[in-house]
């Protein structure tokens, strides 16, 4: 015969396919439990302030023990961490998928306004309040400032991948990126009452007024 399945092999197959399922299952819940535990840590922030909610309060809430919770996170701190954990893929996403913008201005201008959306909620105010009040996340925050700078540097340079361009790209992405931060910050002081993406795109033409 060309090709033939050994009896043990038929047998062990049904184990080995099952095996991914579970794997995936038990990934599934994994995921649902670490969320279900940064939504209720957010809110019980939210409803009783930060120092004030303790940890047995958010694993109580969460249905799940002390000692399980220091399985999913290190600290209260690393909660609220959790809630910014996918802006830098959806960062360089958005960067690549305005890649028809023109310029490397222009595609961070773009980039930036459509993210912005992520921010026009009054509950999403109230949460970045928190986290900049927080005094043990100062520099975890320097960190993930410099973590998007660099993410959105490396997505520009995959847009733009010639060597001579690599330093020019680095001053856009820093510069757009601290540019953000500058307008988010004064959009979060005024409560959110402007536009968030109008902001921006001020703060994109001021600048490019400046240069």
């Amino acid at each position: 015969m060309p090709f033939a399945l050994s009896h043990s092999s038929c047998e062990n197959r049904p184990m080995q396919d099952a095996l991914p399922k579970t794997e995936r299952l038990r990934e599934r819940n994994r995921r649902q439990t670490l969320q279900r535990i940064a939504e209720v840590g957010i809110e019980l922030f939210l409803a009783k302030g930060y120092d004030a909610t303790t940890l047995d309060e958010i694993a109580a809430a969460a249905g799940i023990s002390r000692r399980t919770f220091f399985y999913y996170f290190r600290s209260k701190d690393d909660i609220l961490l959790a809630h910014l954990a996918g802006y830098a893929d959806a960062l360089r996403g958005t960067i690549l998928e305005s890649a028809s913008a023109g310029e490397p201005i222009d595609v961070m201008r773009d980039a930036l306004v459509k993210l912005s959306a992520r921010f026009e909620s009054p509950r999403t105010i109230a949460i970045v309040r928190v986290i900049r009040e927080t005094r043990t996340l100062h520099a975890s925050r320097q960190a993930r400032q410099l973590q998007l700078e660099q993410v959105a540097c490396d997505a520009l340079r995959e847009l733009w991948p010639a060597k001579e361009r690599r330093d020019r790209l680095r001053l856009v992405a820093m510069a757009s990126m601290a540019l953000m931060r500058l307008v988010v910050d004064a959009w979060i002081e005024q409560d959110g009452k402007r536009p968030l993406a109008k902001d921006i795109q001020k703060a994109f033409r001021d600048l490019r007024a400046e240069i």
